[in-house]
């Protein structure tokens, strides 16, 4: 019987990017439930408007998807080559608190620039663990 993986700094983040996912489909369906109760459509959910909660929770989660798919091939690199150190776990730590906070901004609309530059500082870390897990 092979021993269990202990939690490292890429799996803790992994845990809390997907906890992070969870609550926004939450969110959303407490958002799509009080949408409809107050007489709206189900045609408003897919409709493109920055001006609506609905439509910013579902680019925010659409765009955590997109992006957890990226960092888990990363946590999976690095957990099957065993890298790790300070390095690492600092960059995880970034990219994790950037991807929480780049949500966070679309959510509040807040200054797309803000969310540019967390998407900006997030590809930077997923980068550099790129290379950390390859060479």
């Amino acid at each position: 019987m092979q021993m269990p993986i202990e939690m490292t700094f890429p799996l803790w983040g992994l845990a809390i990017l997907i906890l992070w996912a969870i609550v926004l489909v939450i969110a959303l369906l407490i958002t799509r439930i009080r949408h409809l109760s107050a007489g709206g459509t189900i045609k408003d959910f897919g409709t493109p408007n920055d001006e609506s909660l609905l439509w910013r929770l579902l680019r925010a989660h659409s765009n955590l998807i997109e992006n957890l798919t990226l960092y888990a091939g990363v946590v999976f690199l690095l957990t099957w080559r065993a890298v790790s150190g300070t390095a690492v776990d600092l960059l995880i730590v970034a990219y994790t608190g950037f991807r929480i906070l780049h949500s966070v901004i679309h959510i509040a609309r807040i200054d797309p620039i803000f969310r540019l530059l967390c998407l900006a500082i997030q590809l930077g870390c997923l980068v550099a663990l790129t290379g950390l897990a390859v060479f």
